[in-house]
């Protein structure tokens, strides 16, 4: 903790000699020959703060002008001829200096440490103008005034100014090895404190900390079970501690909460002024408080691709980029949720942000359009929409009350005790957990396919449940409300959509899973894209018959097909091609040849799609960066790379993605011979795929700010969040930095 009462100039003792000169920028200042004349001398405030201190004691250490042997000039006052009485040197030795200049007398130690504002003793007369009045001695005694007046009030400063003693870094050296000790094991005891409820999301205080209490709050509870089970800390912790240095109150905590939050934002200074994207989503808290989640998206230097919390704010982009030292001209990539407040036309922040850097490409987040993707089809397909209509009101019905759902428990626990009688079901860990039916929500990602999954293992114990409800309902229109929808799930309309529709989304669930990991590239989600498509396709083509066989497995007799041409073109059909037709819709609305371009760096395949023409178009979409002279050092720099990296015996054949090729490439030191080269890969993997890192901190920031905390202040709840989303970071981050 030392560090941070270390001055910024050197502090010499008042027996030695001040250093000969100091430097502050452009400005050097010689310490020797500071003008001795009073009338001479710049004022304090015009030098700069860090050097005062230094001016100061260099005076001090020269004491008053004080020329006793110059021939003092007469004047005529009040018709006398009078001049300065040289004795007042030796009654006002401490203070009163001469200036041959302005023959007048001033105040070195109000000249030293004088107010900027106020007046003090005579004004301005022993400061800046002087003091000529040769007949008024008692103006002198006047200046001194009282014990509490402003001269003496100076002269005590200078006092101070030289009695090394008293200063702060001396001070702290001074203490005792003891109470150094003891004041560490007390603050260390804290940080612990905070470090636990940090990573768990708890809450710090209680509504009453007094020693009487017995609810004193996480923190305090949490400290006196410490102190309890650790002997080495009984003594200094808490009751023992002195009264006002126990370390525990409020702003304590979260000044320790604070620097922790720093040491895991520091992480990012990995960026260190290289290019990176930002990944911003907005929503409301608990408190119905616009918040707005930040991210950045870079490539260390290791060729990982990194994305890293940096801040939860109120509207205050600029000043999170200022205090991590990040500059729009470096960003490269933006990401949103495609809300209209951060990509408008005209003035959302997308916008905003093209306009000052137009290499900072837009890519809406795959994620949410996969997720609008699912959505289209539920509102424009007719039975598609009835059927997630209906299972909207199954989970209404059966999760209306804590009765119904431990009835679907225990149906459902009878099935699987069954089930494992009878051979059919593999006892072992993990293996046939409980399950229950949530609602399906377009804003949360995979949702309807989870519903689906859950609908098809309780299908059984939901109809036992929906028959109890009808045979004992609360009333009539309860018992009929219920009937008619048992009779609708057992319809075979309805489990051939289920089916169907489980198979559909069941395609693309490996994508959203695959679109929301962190280190996963732009290039090979594009890929995964199009991997859908083809199962699609082939889903489209060859498994009709499949779906009937798993339709005919199920548990329920349904009513015969009636209309094959119904089930097979207006329902099958019609609801893939929805599902290829969205994705290519979705999927285009990126910067299609960017990516096409793109591609052509990729691994795969030993670098079946490399295409030198496409790549230096691509190196042309950032002319910030590549001029003309580096464009043909990258020509030139591409055809003995490709060379090099198809060698038979390399290891970059058996790459399958461009993260990997970043990272190979950082590993066999080729990103400093291809260096071009590389800055294409950086760039490529820099423009991000999905906003999951800012979406996830907007679920946990429920858990941080919630109804009980509702009124926790942004900056409290920034450090918590960061502490707690990144606490694998933070884990790794020791007591004594954040103690330091």
């Amino acid at each position: 903790m030392y560090k941070y009462y270390k001055r910024k100039t050197p502090e010499p003792s008042a027996s030695t000699n001040v250093a000969n000169s100091l430097n502050i920028g452009e400005e050097q200042i010689d310490l020797e020959n500071l003008p001795a004349d009073p009338g001479l001398r710049r004022k304090i405030s015009e030098y700069h703060p860090n050097i005062r201190d230094g001016v100061r004691r260099a005076y001090i250490l020269k004491g008053p002008c004080q020329p006793s042997k110059h021939k003092f000039p007469q004047r005529d006052i009040g018709g006398a001829k009078r001049k300065f009485n040289e004795n007042w040197f030796t009654e006002y030795k401490d203070w009163l200096e001469y200036s041959i200049e302005k023959d007048a007398v001033f105040c070195l130690c109000c000249y030293l440490f004088r107010l900027d504002i106020g007046k003090q003793g005579s004004g301005e007369s022993f400061v800046g103008k002087g003091f000529t009045s040769w007949n008024k001695q008692d103006r002198l005694d006047m200046h001194v005034g009282g014990p509490a007046s402003a001269h003496n009030l100076a002269l005590q400063k200078c006092k101070d100014l030289m009695n090394r003693e008293q200063h702060i870094d001396v001070v702290m050296h001074k203490r005792s090895d003891k109470a150094i000790c003891e004041y560490r094991t007390r603050l260390l005891a804290s940080i612990d404190c905070v470090r636990f409820l940090l990573c768990q999301g708890l809450s710090f205080r209680g509504h009453d900390e007094s020693e009487s209490s017995s609810n004193k709050g996480n923190f305090l509870e949490l400290l006196k079970f410490l102190v309890d089970h650790n002997e080495s800390i009984d003594n200094v912790v808490l009751q023992n501690a002195p009264g006002n240095l126990k370390l525990i109150a409020p702003n304590i905590q979260n000044d320790i909460s604070n620097a922790a939050a720093q040491e895991v934002t520091t992480i990012i200074k990995d960026i260190d002024g290289d290019y990176f994207a930002i990944l911003i989503d907005e929503s409301r808290d608990v408190s119905v408080k616009e918040q707005m989640v930040v991210a950045v998206r870079y490539v260390n230097k290791k060729g990982e691709i990194i994305e890293r919390l940096i801040g939860i704010v109120h509207r205050a982009l600029d000043s999170l980029f200022t205090k991590y030292n990040l500059t729009i001209s470096r960003v490269r990539g933006q990401g949103y949720d495609g809300a209209s407040n951060m990509r408008g036309e005209f003035n959302g922040l997308k916008t905003l942000i093209v306009k000052e850097n137009s290499s900072a490409f837009y890519v809406h987040c795959f994620a949410h359009q996969l997720q609008l993707t699912l959505v289209a089809i539920a509102k424009n397909h007719d039975e598609v929409a009835s059927l997630f209509y209906l299972i909207g009101i199954l989970t209404g019905v059966v999760g209306a009350s804590c009765k119904r759902q431990d009835m679907l428990r225990e149906e459902q626990a009878k099935i699987i005790r069954k089930a494992m009688e009878d051979g059919e079901l593999v006892t072992g860990r993990g293996l046939n957990q409980e399950t229950n039916l949530k609602k399906a929500a377009d804003t949360r990602w995979q949702s309807h396919f989870g519903v689906l999954l859950n609908l098809m293992v309780l299908f059984p114990s939901v109809i036992n449940v929906l028959d109890a409800i009808c045979e004992s309902g609360a009333n009539s229109e309860h018992q009929i409300q219920t009937k008619d929808l048992l009779e609708k799930l057992q319809t075979f309309d309805f489990i051939f959509g289920v089916i169907l529709m489980k198979n559909v989304l069941g395609v693309t669930n490996e994508l959203s899973q695959a679109l929301q990991k962190k280190d996963q590239d732009i290039v090979n989600a594009i890929d995964l894209v199009r991997i859908s498509k083809e199962k699609l396709h082939i889903m489209r083509n060859n498994e009709w018959d499949s779906l009937l066989e798993e339709r005919s497995r199920s548990r329920r007799k349904a009513h015969s097909i009636t209309n094959l041409h119904h089930y097979r073109v207006e329902w099958y059909y019609s609801i893939i091609d929805m599902q290829i037709l969205e994705l290519n819709n979705r999927f285009d609305e990126t910067n299609t040849e960017l990516l096409r371009c793109m591609s052509c760096l990729s691994p795969s395949d030993r670098f079946a799609h490399f295409d030198k023409d496409k790549i230096l178009r691509f190196a042309k979409f950032y002319p910030s960066d590549f001029s003309e002279a580096e464009l043909k050092a990258l020509d030139r720099q591409l055809d003995n790379y490709i060379i090099d990296i198809r060698c038979e015996d390399g290891e970059f054949l058996k790459l399958n993605g461009i993260s990997e090729l970043a990272q190979m490439l950082v590993m066999t030191k080729k990103d400093i011979v291809y260096k071009w080269v590389y800055l294409l890969v950086k760039l490529s993997l820099i423009l991000p795929v999905a906003t999951a890192t800012v979406e996830r901190a907007f679920s946990e920031m429920n858990i941080i700010k919630n109804r009980l905390r509702n009124n926790i202040g942004d900056q409290w709840m920034n450090d918590c969040l960061i502490t707690f989303i990144e606490k694998d970071i933070f884990k790794s981050i020791s007591n004594n930095v954040i103690y330091d």
